[in-house]
């Protein structure tokens, strides 16, 4: 994409998510994804009344009297943006293509972030680890943020959950809020690494997805096109036994997702690329208040 144009979109971008995220979410945000309490400050010596709980005995050990962990409410989170990157984002048959609200689901999601004062990162994956964007705040952050959601271009074209959920459990040492958007089209078994990262950090699940993927439709002998292997086949959609099979496949995929959502306590809100996402949105908020 030419400069002029990648900065004329952006501008579009931050427009309209800014608004929403400031008009639409004021509030909704915060008592969402509250701080995580207390975080430890420094130590000092002990005094009479203080909570022997909170003694830091490592401390009082090396200096032979006792000495306490002192806390501060911490208010500010980090945001983990783990964005889908994959070919299959590439496709759009009802509404827009899957990447653009991805685009405006993160930059809405990234301005919320911003005006409650926390920090935003972001990584970008496919079957491999794109692009790492260390958290950090301010608008020209999310200006870099919003560019490379519209013009990076990935090196790989299938997905790994398991890769991207492993490295931000890695990666991100303090408990993070992570907002894992993909379209979850994946072969792999991923149950474990989301249990695993949703025990460190506070992960929610957004899925995009366009409604011509949930069935197939009888439209004669038609070429199908697999972007992340990219391979070819011919299907015949008037065959009820393959509709129905593709209908199967279809909703496995989805209890099997929503299988592992809910064995590790991970948030999850389905977009289709014709919904109004800022009602799902607002909806996912008013469930975790």
């Amino acid at each position: 994409m030419e400069t002029s144009e990648l900065l004329k979109k952006v501008r579009q971008i931050e427009i309209k998510t800014r608004g929403l995220s400031r008009n639409i979410f004021a509030g909704q945000y915060h008592s969402a994804f509250k701080g995580r309490g207390m975080a430890f400050s420094e130590v000092r010596e002990y005094q009479y009344g203080d909570d022997v709980r909170d003694i830091d005995w490592n401390v009082t050990a090396r200096h032979h009297k006792p000495y306490i962990k002192v806390f501060e409410e911490e208010r500010e989170l980090t945001v983990m943006l783990l964005v889908d990157v994959s070919a299959s984002r590439n496709f759009g048959a009802v509404g827009e293509m899957k990447k653009s609200v991805m685009i405006e689901v993160a930059a809405t999601l990234a301005f919320s972030a911003i005006q409650n004062n926390d920090k935003i990162g972001v990584i970008f994956f496919s079957d491999k680890i794109e692009k790492f964007i260390p958290p950090k705040k301010g608008r020209k952050h999310i200006l870099y943020i919003i560019r490379e959601l519209i013009d990076f271009r990935p090196e790989s074209t299938g997905t790994s959950l398991n890769t991207v959920l492993e490295y931000m459990t890695n990666a991100i040492k303090k408990r993070c809020t992570a907002f894992l958007i993909s379209d979850f089209i994946t072969a792999e078994n991923y149950k474990n690494t989301l249990s695993i990262a949703s025990r460190k950090h506070d992960v929610v699940g957004i899925q995009i997805y366009d409604r011509r993927e949930t069935e197939l439709p009888d439209v004669g002998l038609i070429k199908m096109f697999d972007a992340e292997r990219g391979t070819e086949n011919w299907v015949d959609s008037s065959s009820r036994r393959v509709r129905d099979r593709y209908g199967r496949w279809w909703t496995e995929r989805q209890n099997t997702m929503l299988d592992y959502m809910r064995k590790s306590n991970t948030d999850l809100a389905s977009i289709a690329t014709d919904d109004d996402y800022v009602k799902v949105l607002i909806s996912l908020f008013q469930r975790r208040n």
